[in-house]
């Protein structure tokens, strides 16, 4: 069993059935540990909230959606911490400080980043981040 870093994008997909959700599922529930940066919420609660505005769920729908991503067993680690980390790493790499947020707690916690962002993966295969990157279509 592995360590991983998933990021919102994988997140969601364990409460919206779209493509790759069985596999997120799977390799959610095999994970010995989950960690994340506190941006996660931030970011879960956006997408919960756009699916409402899309009127694919109701504001009761994502009240639980939410409730049910706050009980998720993840170590949260404070995005202060990694700030600094991450903004270097995004002006090295050209991706988002968000997105860095998330690859410097897997660089540090040596574990691996899982993403539903094919561009995310993409935009770091030549680098030496590589490696600690993962789009769920790869797993």
């Amino acid at each position: 069993m592995m360590r991983l870093v998933p990021d919102a994008s994988v997140l969601a997909k364990l409460y919206f059935q779209e493509e790759h959700s069985a596999q997120c599922e799977h390799v959610i529930a095999a994970a010995a540990e989950l960690v994340a940066p506190d941006l996660v919420w931030a970011e879960l609660a956006n997408i919960i909230w756009k699916r409402v505005g899309r009127k694919a769920i109701d504001h009761a729908e994502a009240d639980d959606i939410l409730a049910a991503c706050l009980m998720l067993p993840i170590r949260i680690l404070p995005t202060r911490g990694i700030a600094a980390d991450a903004l270097r790493l995004a002006n090295t790499t050209g991706r988002s400080v968000y997105d860095c947020l998330y690859l410097v707690v897997a660089i540090q916690e040596g574990c691996l980043l899982l993403t539903a962002d094919r561009r995310l993966v993409n935009g770091l295969r030549s680098t030496p981040w590589a490696s600690h990157v993962r789009w769920v279509g790869e797993v």
